[in-house]
């Protein structure tokens, strides 16, 4: 059988990488050919994306691809969610695009709440989590502060279709990645143009929704010739939004599992076919996103690895240039439960002193405040296994009505040994972590659908749980003591 050869690009809140994966029919092999940092930068009075250098980046990797002699079946684009760049009638970009940080959309949602439409009834519409910074409160802000560029723009393209873009000239836009705007309507697959229309956001600048799995175009001829490659390659619009690709990539064989998309935010759902929009849903702030192969993921945005990286930051900042193995030895040594934040309050969203927030939270909730890199690292990786706890028992109890047997839990935060354990021991049942890769892998398996013969889900999971080692943890800690730290956090999240 043809050996395949397939380019995956994963762009990340801080960082991206290519990666290649070799196909064969039954396996994949990753191996690196491209790593660099995405560094968000302040630009007048706005926290933008640093587009040109990424893509700058995205170029680079062509050129080591033909520098070793490889010839690629096809390349794939995997990003955030939310963010978006807009297009003149010249199709050249309007600006730079918004870092979904930025803090335009502060307020935003309230606003919209009291003067647009009610929060149940865009809810009902859209099924998706209401996070200040997603796309519809965005343009939102943009229509409020007059932006000039709202007005310019003939078309709005999600950050890998417009990556996608630089690289073929062809506009689309994939289904998971427009799927985490709260501008769709689970139900059809299709744009919720009534909240669209009422929002006062033009209706000419969002195009036919397309699913996973399509050829978007091939390389431009003169990208082709600048980094050496192959002009007719094919670019797959793989699962655009990182999560979808990751989800696709867990190497489930048993029904009734929960999985985590680990990394700079922790993903956690299931998936299901047709999307659930009553209250509780609503109430748990889940959310309905699209999957591939017609699947929804119904799932919740929770603060995840963001908020140790960004003390990282500070840390290194103040000359503590611990690594994170350090870090975590230094909290396994930290004394247990000492405190707990709710890790998804506000104040722990913005870049900045992440410590001091932590430390400042606790002094406001009469808790003993953690000093030393140990200690507040070791609150953090408590806290996100304890809002684990809450994300699955609010699945099992309010939404699915049945139990949840298991957690999957891929990318790179599977490699957290300590944060593994917290959570088999805050959720009281095993934990199945592996591949770290999975947000390329489902990106490059995705690309094996479109052009390799690989016909479903089914056989994509069966060949990533082939391909890659897992690994399970089961609970062993002291359960009176994660159900007391539970307790206070509950407690916490009323507030």
């Amino acid at each position: 059988m043809k050996t395949y050869n397939f380019l995956g690009y994963d762009f990340g809140a801080t960082s991206g990488r290519a990666m290649l994966g070799v196909y064969d029919g039954e396996k994949i092999e990753l191996s690196e050919i491209h790593r660099f940092s995405n560094d968000p930068v302040e630009l007048n009075g706005r926290f933008v994306w640093d587009l040109p250098r990424l893509f700058y980046d995205v170029k680079q990797a062509l050129v080591k691809v033909a520098n070793q002699g490889i010839k690629l079946d096809a390349i794939g684009i995997d990003t955030w969610g939310v963010d978006f760049g807009l297009l003149d009638k010249n199709g050249n970009l309007v600006g730079v695009p918004i870092n979904y940080r930025d803090h335009m959309t502060d307020g935003m949602m309230e606003k919209a709440f009291s003067e647009v439409m009610s929060k149940e009834e865009i809810f009902r519409h859209t099924g998706l989590a209401f996070n200040q910074f997603n796309t519809l409160y965005q343009l939102y802000a943009l229509k409020c502060m007059e932006d000039p560029g709202l007005d310019i723009a003939q078309q709005l393209l999600f950050m890998p279709d417009l990556i996608a873009y630089l690289l073929t000239g062809k506009a689309g836009t994939e289904y998971t990645v427009a799927s985490t705007s709260q501008m769709i309507d689970p139900n059809t697959r299709d744009w919720a143009w009534e909240v669209i229309d009422k929002f006062g956001i033009p209706r000419k600048i969002l195009g036919k929704i397309e699913p996973a799995g399509v050829v978007r175009g091939t390389l431009l001829p003169q990208v082709a010739q600048e980094c050496g490659v192959d002009e007719h390659i094919p670019v797959i619009a793989v699962a655009g939004h990182d999560t979808a690709s990751a989800v696709a990539a867990v190497p489930a064989q048993e029904d009734d599992f929960a999985y985590i998309s680990s990394g700079t935010w922790s993903l956690m759902g299931v998936e299901i076919k047709k999307p659930l929009t009553d209250k509780s849903v609503m109430d748990a702030n889940y959310t309905n996103e699209g999957g591939i192969c017609d699947t929804i993921r119904l799932l919740k945005n929770i603060m995840g690895l963001w908020i140790i990286n960004e003390s990282k930051r500070v840390w290194d900042r103040r000359g503590n240039t611990a690594g994170y193995g350090e870090i975590v030895e230094m909290a396994r040594k930290a004394p247990a439960f000492k405190a707990v934040i709710n890790v998804d309050d506000p104040r722990f969203l913005a870049p900045g002193d992440m410590p001091a927030r932590i430390q400042e939270y606790c002094r406001e909730t009469n808790q003993p405040v953690p000093e030393g890199i140990g200690e507040i690292a070791r609150v953090i990786y408590e806290s996100l296994a304890l809002m684990y706890r809450w994300a699955i028992e609010a699945l099992e109890n309010d939404m699915l009505k049945k139990p949840i047997k298991v957690l999957h839990i891929v990318g790179g935060g599977c490699n957290n040994v300590m944060l593994n354990e917290f959570t088999a021991d805050a959720i009281g049942r095993n934990v199945v972590t592996g591949p770290s890769e999975g947000t390329v892998i489902g990106n490059l398996m995705v690309q094996a659908m479109a052009v390799a013969g690989v016909k479903d889900l089914p056989q994509l999971r069966k060949v990533v749980a082939n391909s890659f080692p897992t690994r399970t943890y089961e609970p062993t800690g002291n359960k009176a003591d994660w159900d007391k730290a539970y307790a206070k956090l509950l407690e916490l999240m009323k507030k």
